[in-house]
């Protein structure tokens, strides 16, 4: 047996993933079990339930492979710090602290922390971004493109998947960096960088693109190479305190957006601009990569791949690629994955064999729990609930939702990535105009202006979305007009972020919206992810418990227990009813 534990940390979205004999056993993201949105730290935790999943301890993993080299970071960053003296010098400060403590000591700190004598090896941020989208993927060869913020100092790469290899064939440098455009556009509207992002997204089609003229103009030339190449007296991200400064302000005539403030007209129009700008950005880049490699398949990750509604401009135009496969966790966390695969094909040079076309159990791959852990969870509260069956629940739950309420949906292993795609789920009827801002207000707590994700039974996809393609993960928009039939989970731009859904993928949830299905003639289901603002998807059980109790949520299906918030009103520990804060995003 041969164990590789990939690892991403110290940044954001910290995350781990262990390979056996080449196929992954688990992964996870710290946050969810630190409760710390975007947890940065060593995710030991997330490395304890992938060592619990495989029944091993440390000492049988043979190799661990960090997502980036800790050096080159730390040159680019002196570097950029020296070019920018003495402007950032309150952000060398504050950065030499954790560089020096942790960050250029990281196989000490793995050692140490994790009790581990082995080898250590360490890959390139954006080789494990291309690794973990290439090795992920059904093709034996492919283009990859990824686009983020900055790993040491690539933004934005062009290379070629072939076999058990990725080669980078072109890479952007810091500071000319898309995805840092992006977030300094996430600053400006309000919102946190690194964190806020999907919500500019989310925003845009509430306004029209017409200041994207302003933007090329100003802020960012596109070249036909697919180089995004930054105005940089508009931004302020080399000196650490700030994305943006009062010139980019300036140009709009506007100050940025303070997070509680009102989002006018104004800011809708400038989000719908930058992802206009995105939108081609991300199409022009695809066409050089297809003019350099030839090829028909593509591979995409980095943070930016998770701009979906891009992804969904992108695979409508067969021209350029005809296959598109985006890293369910394009992310940071989905570093950890390409970081093991590293290990496996590059380090220890096996052979690669081509996964299935059934690639959903490559994101289920967090932790399950058995009924009688659940039962001993509910005994212990004094919940009452009722046992069912899988087709006796089904039904049940069917006519729950068709009668309007509101469902937290609790099965089987967690997802990895960031969507809820069916295991730590709230699903709602779509069939009701205001559901949308129910969902939002009462359950989520957050802004009534975000959109809802159908999930769709594949076979009748194509009835309700125009041109849908497969896609498992929620990672491409297709156009609807069927706002008049399922109102809350088609967006303003009348597209939807599908989810399509095959009954291998999940079968009980394949079931339960065919029941719906007959009681409704709607294959479809809003389908958002089991938290409130600011806090990570639920990951055990009493996650779950607390959520559903501090929310407006009617029912919680735990496996095949069935929680009624009607029979659960008095009596309820005080350790469940709490109001949990947490940090808002």
């Amino acid at each position: 047996m041969s164990y590789i534990l990939g690892i991403s940390a110290f940044y954001h979205d910290s995350a781990a993933c262990l390979l056996k004999n080449g196929k992954i056993v688990a992964a996870a993201q710290e946050e969810r079990f630190s409760r710390i949105k975007h947890d940065q730290q060593l995710p030991k935790l997330a490395i304890e339930f992938c060592l619990k999943e495989a029944n091993i301890d440390i000492s049988k993993v043979d190799l661990i492979v960090f997502y980036e080299k800790p050096f080159l970071k730390f040159d680019r960053i002196i570097n950029t710090i020296q070019k920018t003296t003495p402007f950032a010098f309150d952000f060398f400060r504050k950065a030499i602290k954790s560089w020096t403590k942790i960050k250029l000591w990281i196989p000490v700190v793995i050692k140490n922390e994790l009790d581990y004598h082995k080898e250590i090896i360490f890959s390139e941020h954006h080789e494990a971004h291309a690794a973990g989208s290439f090795f992920t993927s059904p093709y034996l060869k492919s283009a990859i493109i990824t686009i983020d913020g900055v790993g040491e100092k690539a933004c934005t790469t062009i290379g070629i998947g072939e076999g058990n290899k990725v080669t980078i064939l072109k890479e952007q440098h810091y500071p000319h960096s898309f995805g840092l455009l992006y977030s300094a556009f996430t600053q400006y509207c309000g919102f946190r960088v690194n964190s806020g992002e999907y919500k500019l997204m989310g925003l845009a089609p509430y306004g029209k693109p017409i200041y994207k003229d302003l933007i090329l103009d100003n802020f960012v030339t596109i070249t036909k190479e697919g180089e995004a190449k930054l105005n940089l007296k508009y931004f302020s991200f080399d000196k650490g305190n700030s994305t943006i400064n009062k010139e980019f302000c300036k140009v709009f005539k506007r100050p940025a957006r303070l997070p509680d403030g009102e989002i006018d007209t104004f800011y809708k129009d400038v989000a719908s601009s930058i992802q206009a700008v995105t939108e081609d950005f991300i199409i022009t880049l695809a066409s050089y990569a297809k003019e350099i490699t030839g090829l028909d398949s593509l591979c995409m990750s980095g943070g930016v791949a998770l701009n979906c509604k891009a992804n969904g401009e992108l695979i409508v135009k067969e021209d350029i690629f005809k296959n598109i496969w985006v890293q369910p966790a394009s992310g940071d966390s989905g570093t950890a994955v390409g970081a093991a695969y590293i290990g496996w094909y590059h380090y220890l040079e096996n052979k690669r064999e081509v996964l299935n076309n059934s690639l959903i159990d490559q994101v289920y791959l967090g932790p399950s729990f058995k009924d009688e852990e659940i039962e001993a969870l509910l005994g212990k509260y004094a919940i009452t609930y009722s046992y069912q069956n899988k087709d006796v629940l089904c039904d049940t739950v069917s006519t729950y939702l068709e009668n309007k309420m509101i469902i937290g949906w609790f099965q089987g292993r967690m997802e990895f990535g960031p969507r809820a795609l069916g295991n730590r789920s709230i699903l709602a009827n779509p069939l009701y105009e205001d559901m949308k801002r129910h969902v939002n207000m009462s359950i989520k707590k957050r802004e009534g202006f975000r959109p809802f994700a159908p999930i769709v039974l594949k076979e009748k996809a194509k009835d309700w979305f125009a041109n849908c393609k497969q896609s498992k993960y929620m990672l491409f928009t297709f156009k609807s007009d069927m706002y008049s039939k399922i109102p809350s989970c088609i967006h303003e731009d009348s597209t939807a972020r599908v989810q399509t859904l095959e009954k291998e993928d999940n079968p009980l949830l394949h079931q339960l919206i065919s029941n719906f299905d007959k009681k409704t003639q709607c294959p479809i289901l809003i389908n958002t992810s089991f938290n409130v603002r600011g806090e990570p998807i639920v990951a055990i059980p009493k996650d779950a418990l607390k959520c559903f109790f501090q929310t407006d949520m009617d029912v919680l299906v735990l496996g095949n227990h069935v929680i009624l918030k009607t029979e659960n009103t008095s009596n309820i520990d005080p350790e469940l009813t709490k109001i949990q804060e947490y940090e808002l995003d």
